[in-house]
């Protein structure tokens, strides 16, 4: 008996299986046809007249000004942001987009920035009779209610340790102190330190110790602000207090990971705070199909910088031409180019620029978080970093553009094609490609199941988060080039009536297929 129900199944699986299998190769049939179709037939005459109303001038122009000293390195938050906010603003609403923010073309969010009190407070480390005392200067809690805790044992949780982090219990912290160190978000292992943190931040939710203290060798100033989603009350998720203090660092470096006989000694009065608006800038270009107009095509890139430095002699601002005034001006070009149209593309594309990619990505999970449109709906992202500087790292790169996460999906294989009729090489690279895919705003939409990649020009340059980073370095001809592609790849993903999907035989890929798969049932 079990054997014959056993047979059935596995009849039944295979069944499965092939109809599976039949369902992507027609598919990916459908796909290839259209593709083919798209890179024989002559452009019509309004499309071709939307692919070369990209201009080099007009991308200096606006870079000119995004990437300009005014608007000193548009920090999150600051008011050379908002200055940025209000430019992109006005642009799309030259192109004629629609706004599809909550206010106008602004999608708002709050952000609350954290003044440490100085009076009353009072921290200590006590180990084998070693006392290390620190000032409310080295503090940022990330909460805003007074804490006491008169002493408390240490639990040390090692942020390069990830079978620790995905191990951790609530019993092996409970009533207890977790300490750990903040990693090294600059230079290139930032995806991967954002990676880790975010599992880390997922361990400490998970465990909810008493309290978690993050040591960091980092300046505090800019870790002193918290995004508050509408969800959140003033004393959601686990209490988190942000460190500098150079003995701490020491002492923890030599301490052995899990519990220890230190214990926290702490007096925090209620924290100051100032709320803050900040906006991610959306417009919309509706689709001219009956049926196709109600699903989306994401266009994006983040606006945002570094700021300034606080002191010290000559250039002190971070203008961040290249990463991303780059993407940004590109979008506004891609909407202007493509609101030309007449028709329109069948599918809406929607036009957004994020706040906050510096700081992890805030304005992009903020709006996968919190979508205008809905996220089964949304087929695609196209976000673009560092597309206007050819002087890379390793060598010039000239008519060429780089999606990361390349085979993660075909959504690629679209612009390969729209490469194909304006002389640019979409290419793979493999070392790059994967390893910036989860270092960029795309990966907020891959990880709601939606294929998104980035495409970039020059993943490293010499003037890679320096001040050196300006507008005069950009080689418009070539980001204008570019641009064109991207154009024409737009209107051919947009007039699909195939959505992109995620490869799942590429195991990297399989989160994101998980995740569509959550949001089409």
């Amino acid at each position: 008996m079990s054997g014959t129900h056993g047979d059935l199944r596995i009849q039944h699986s295979s069944r499965k299986g092939q109809a599976r299998f039949r369902l992507a190769a027609g598919s990916a049939l459908l796909l290839f046809v259209f593709l083919l179709a798209a890179e024989q037939a002559p452009l019509a005459p309004q499309i071709q007249a939307a692919v070369d109303h990209v201009s080099a001038n007009s991308l200096r122009g606006h870079l000119a000004f995004i990437a300009s000293d005014l608007l000193e390195g548009r920090a999150t938050p600051s008011r050379g942001l908002d200055l940025a906010a209000e430019y992109i603003a006005a642009q799309f609403r030259r192109a004629g987009l629609e706004p599809a923010g909550d206010d106008g073309y602004y999608q708002t969010a709050e952000m609350i920035e954290i003044e440490p009190p100085k009076d009353g407070f009072e921290m200590t480390i006590v180990d084998h009779g070693r006392a290390i005392s620190v000032n409310s200067e080295e503090v940022t809690p990330r909460f805003h209610t007074a804490l006491e805790i008169p002493g408390k044992s240490l639990y040390k949780l090692d942020g390069h340790d990830e079978p620790a982090m995905k191990d951790l219990k609530a019993e092996d912290v409970d009533g207890k102190v977790v300490v750990t160190e903040l990693p090294d978000f600059s230079g290139a292992v930032a995806g991967d330190a954002i990676r880790r943190f975010r599992m880390l931040l997922s361990a400490i939710r998970r465990a909810r110790p008493a309290l978690t203290v993050m040591l960091t060798r980092d300046g505090i100033a800019e870790l002193n602000t918290r995004l508050v989603t509408p969800e959140e009350d003033k004393t959601a998720g686990p209490l988190r207090l942000i460190v500098r203090n150079s003995e701490a660092l020491k002492w923890y470096a030599a301490l052995g990971p899990g519990p220890t006989l230190a214990v926290l000694k702490l007096r925090l009065p209620e924290p100051r705070e100032t709320r803050v608006k900040l906006r991610n800038v959306i417009g919309l270009l509706r689709g001219s199909d009956p049926a196709l107009k109600q699903s989306y095509v994401l266009v994006t890139a983040h606006y945002d910088h570094l700021g300034m430095r606080p002191e010290g002699d000559g250039d002190r601002i971070f203008n961040g031409a290249n990463d991303d005034g780059s993407g940004t001006v590109s979008v506004i070009e891609l909407a202007s180019a493509l609101a030309t149209l007449n028709p329109r593309p069948k599918r809406s594309i929607v036009f957004m620029t994020f706040f906050g990619e510096e700081e992890g990505d805030l304005g992009s999970h903020y709006y996968a978080d919190h979508p205008v449109f809905p996220i089964e709906k949304t087929v695609a992202d196209v976000n673009l970093e560092q597309v206007g500087r050819t002087d890379a790292a390793d060598g010039p790169k000239l008519s060429q553009g780089t999606f990361t996460g390349d085979d993660y999906s075909d959504l690629p294989r679209v612009f390969r094609a729209a490469g194909k009729r304006t002389g640019v090489r979409v290419l793979s690279d493999k070392p790059y490609g994967d390893s910036f895919f989860a270092r960029s705003d795309n990966v907020a939409f891959a990880e709601k199941g939606i294929p998104a990649h980035t495409l970039a020009v020059a993943f490293e340059f010499s003037d890679y988060h320096q001040v050196g980073d300006k507008w005069q370095k950009i080689d418009y001809d070539n980001m204008a080039k570019v641009d064109r592609m991207l154009a024409l790849g737009l209107i051919m993903l947009a007039d699909s009536p195939r959505a992109p999907r995620w490869n799942e035989s590429i195991p990297e890929a399989e989160k994101y297929v998980e995740a569509w798969r959550e949001h089409h049932r």
